[in-house]
């Protein structure tokens, strides 16, 4: 078939390119940044100029279907928050008979921005941190729990959440999402930072039937708070608190969450409405790919065997970029190259999920270049990363317009 991904600047898009095309499906994937990961790989056939996404969704849909269109496209395969704007379109999705797998859009507003999510997990009954929202610092006067975290209704992990460690910092973060227009969207959240382990779930839903989950450990922070290396694991209650979910919300697609596990119990304190980064999945014999493909041909999800505990995968490219990130020094980006080159330490036993080369020299040319490039000077770690986000990120502005049009949508001539 042919595919074609919605973005090529994230680590999933990545993933799924490779996956996709061993699979024997031919893949495009529609990029606004021409140097982008997608383009760094034999996987990806051919790479389709399209409008920056963030701020304007519904132009990025027009250009992205005409594309589709015109290169006879069968399947539009959702990597990042563009899942959003094809659940809005999704009856143009159809009539041009283009396939995808992406939930209503009235299940999507209840988990697309950090407000929602939290009002949702909380009417379910889903453990989460201790989060209050305020409109200004002075609401969080009596706030005294530090650690915590500070998080704008609409953002990345990268761009919408700040850490914070006293309260002269809290009032700064909150001061920084108002002026950024987070009470346009509801307010702002401050979180409590919980202990425990930091673990990563990804599910597949067929109209509300959990078909597909694995879960897996964050061993090492990258960049930006991404997972440098992981481990497989067994998460019998968060996949259950999960499956409530998607029942709950009728969901179909992709859904992800970031968690802390404590004595085996789960607080969420993330909700992605899309697939997450599915090469460790696939290293524990979960195929999330193979199973969202299958859900948006309407075809049966094969069933796959329980998940391989402890099943260990990397992304050196990140752990790189996080070592030049945290330590600022040159050293440190030696150290991370020659543990991820030797196979020590969290590299012991694990295989590399975001770059595999063997059989595909382009994917070496971007680790080099970081490589280079943090030698010369560590924080330049930062052009590797901010930029992309920039070029998948749904900005709160593209968020109310496509809440906007839902609303309009509503809008009968009787009830003017």
């Amino acid at each position: 078939m042919r595919i074609l991904l919605t973005e090529g600047a994230g680590l999933t898009s990545r993933q799924v390119a490779t996956r996709l095309d061993h699979l024997g499906h031919e893949v495009s994937v529609a990029v606004s940044d021409p140097f982008c990961l997608a383009r760094f790989t034999r996987h990806v056939r051919t790479c389709i100029r399209v409008p920056n996404f963030g701020a304007e969704p519904l132009v990025w849909f027009d250009h992205v279907l005409d594309a589709a269109t015109r290169a006879h496209i069968d399947v539009v395969f959702p990597t990042q928050e563009q899942v959003a704007v094809l659940s809005h379109e999704i009856p143009r999705l159809i009539e041009a008979g283009i396939a995808t797998a992406v939930p209503p859009f009235t299940s999507l507003l209840a988990v697309q921005d950090k407000l929602s999510a939290l009002h949702t997990l909380e009417s379910l009954g889903v453990t989460q941190p201790h989060t209050i929202i305020v409109q200004e610092p002075s609401d969080a006067s009596n706030w005294a729990s530090f650690p915590a975290y500070v998080k704008a209704p609409v953002g990345t992990g990268s761009t919408g959440v700040r850490r914070v460690t006293d309260a002269t910092e809290l009032g700064d973060a909150i001061r920084f999402f108002v002026a950024g227009g987070a009470l346009e969207d509801g307010g702002v959240l401050v979180q409590e930072a919980v202990g425990g382990t930091f673990v990563m779930a990804q599910c597949v839903f067929a109209h509300g039937s959990l078909v597909a989950f694995h879960a897996n450990e964050r061993v090492l922070e990258g960049a930006n708070g991404s997972a440098a290396a992981k481990a497989s694991l067994h998460a019998p209650l968060l996949r259950s608190e999960l499956s409530r979910l998607g029942q709950a919300l009728e969901w179909h697609g992709a859904l992800s969450v970031d968690a802390i596990v404590a004595d085996g119990h789960p607080c969420v304190i993330d909700v992605n409405p899309r697939l997450v980064e599915p090469g460790n999945a696939l290293a524990a014999g979960t195929d999330m790919v193979a199973a969202l493909l299958a859900v948006a041909m309407s075809a049966p999800v094969a069933p796959t065997p329980a998940a391989r505990v402890g099943v260990r995968t990397h992304q050196l490219l990140m752990a790189i970029l996080g070592a030049a990130q945290r330590s600022g020094t040159r050293r440190r980006v030696l150290g991370e190259v020659w543990r991820g080159i030797r196979h020590r330490g969290v590299y012991a036993d694990s295989e590399e999920e975001l770059l595999p080369w063997r059989g595909d020299w382009r994917t070496a040319l971007l680790p080099v270049a970081v490589v280079l490039a943090t030698l010369v000077r560590p924080r330049h770690w930062r052009f590797f990363t901010d930029g992309a986000v920039s070029h998948y990120a749904l900005t709160a502005q593209g968020w109310r317009q496509l809440r906007g049009h839902a609303v309009a949508r509503r809008v009968t001539p009787a009830s003017v």
